[in-house]
């Protein structure tokens, strides 16, 4: 199986060891605390389920800025995102020096304890720290970038370390069927003898483009299996909610799909919108959960006109530093269904068709269909997948 990403097995940061896990929520409780952001909650618990490994914790100011500049830790590390705990300096000035800290969770009622942290450092970032990590990591500084927004309305102060974590936030409880960590879904590759695998992420649910792009990457690679990783955390506003579509997802794969050729899993973390950036990161934690390739398509974990359709495949030839990653891309460019060919293609190896020669739809049309109780037409999406999306939006009414 590949490698996780710069060492020779994962180290997931959750306490696995139930003896050392309950004395640690024991001791939890007596220390002085922290409320996370929900993207610091998120980082949490993507370390916890090994997913950003071989991270120890929360970066500080010089290693954040290294990420978010040449993608490269203080240590020559290979990471393409910051992972912060940025917090403001009323949370800090309430530690009275305190040099471990429980973290709370904002996303669950009561604010459990999510991780405990030894803190190695509490620094101001500044302005212009902010800037160029926002600058670089989502490619513009615009305020009503959804990425941007939430990443400067956290606070500017950096603390570091680090972290155990003690539970999943609200994901292992409220998709007990789908969030996976890393662990797991490496230990089930591995159970289902898979060799080459490839994985599809996703924040929306998929059409018979997308369903058709898998095939294609399958069938054109040589793999094994799929792994369909959807987002399981929050979102923008409008996006279909993670239910909703974890249940077209899984109809499809339930009727589509051979059998033992598809798993259809999830994870938690907030989308950060990021990109060509984000790309990278989706990248490298599909790495350390086994695949062996990752499909990325037209404007990959974009957001409005903020990124060229292909940046988040440059990016790989352009500024990933050379071998920093092992898992191999499958740059795949829209898909859609030819009415000369009678079935889905990638647009580009259509050289003769025109636009009105694919079903294209808009997403605001195929909302206003789903609406109305209309199923899209079947060269758009099944007739099942249709049916459960009839049924959300018109709930929502």
């Amino acid at each position: 199986m590949i490698k996780p990403v710069g060492s020779d097995e994962l180290q997931p940061l959750f306490v696995y060891e139930s003896d050392k896990h309950d004395a640690l929520k024991h001791e939890a409780e007596s220390l002085p605390s922290i409320l996370l952001s929900s993207q610091a909650a998120a980082n949490a618990v993507m370390m916890g389920s090994g997913y950003f490994s071989p991270l120890p914790g929360y970066m500080n100011v010089t290693d954040a800025m290294g990420a978010a500049d040449k993608m490269i830790l203080s240590n020559g590390k290979f990471f393409p995102v910051p992972v912060m705990n940025l917090t403001s300096k009323e949370q800090v000035d309430n530690l009275a020096g305190a040099k471990r800290i429980a973290l709370r969770d904002p996303n669950v009622d009561g604010n459990p304890v999510l991780a405990v942290m030894d803190i190695e450092a509490i620094e101001e970032v500044t302005p212009e720290q902010m800037a160029k990590m926002t600058e670089e990591v989502y490619g513009t500084a615009d305020p009503e970038h959804p990425g941007v927004a939430a990443f400067n309305s956290q606070g500017n102060i950096a603390v570091s370390g680090p972290i155990q974590v003690l539970n999943f936030s609200y994901f292992a409880e409220d998709f007990p069927d789908t969030f996976r960590t890393a662990v797991e879904i490496r230990n089930e590759i591995a159970e289902r003898g898979w060799k080459k695998v490839v994985a599809f992420q996703t924040r929306n649910p998929m059409h018979l483009a997308h369903e058709e792009l898998c095939h294609m990457a399958m069938d054109r690679l040589g793999c094994d299996g799929l792994v369909i990783h959807m987002l399981l955390g929050k979102l923008k506003p409008g996006d279909i909610p993670a239910p909703v579509r974890d249940a077209a997802i899984r109809k499809m794969v339930e009727l589509y799909f051979p059998p033992n050729s598809a798993m259809v899993t999830g994870y938690g973390f907030d989308m950060l919108y990021a990109g060509p950036r984000e790309a990278v990161l989706h990248a490298y934690f599909r790495q350390n959960m086994g695949a062996t390739h990752f499909i990325i398509g037209r404007d990959h974990a974009g957001v409005g006109d903020y990124y060229g359709a292909f940046d988040a495949q440059t990016i790989f030839e352009e500024k990933v530093p050379e071998g920093a990653l092992e898992i191999e891309i499958f740059k795949a460019d829209h898909t859609a269904w030819s009415k000369k060919l009678n079935k889905v293609v990638m647009m580009c190896e259509a050289p003769d068709h025109e636009k009105e020669d694919f079903v294209l739809l808009s997403g605001t049309k195929v909302r206003e269909m789903l609406g109305r109780g209309e199923a899209p037409p079947k060269e758009f999406s099944r007739p099942e997948v249709a049916k459960i999306l009839i049924n959300y939006y018109q709930s929502i009414q």
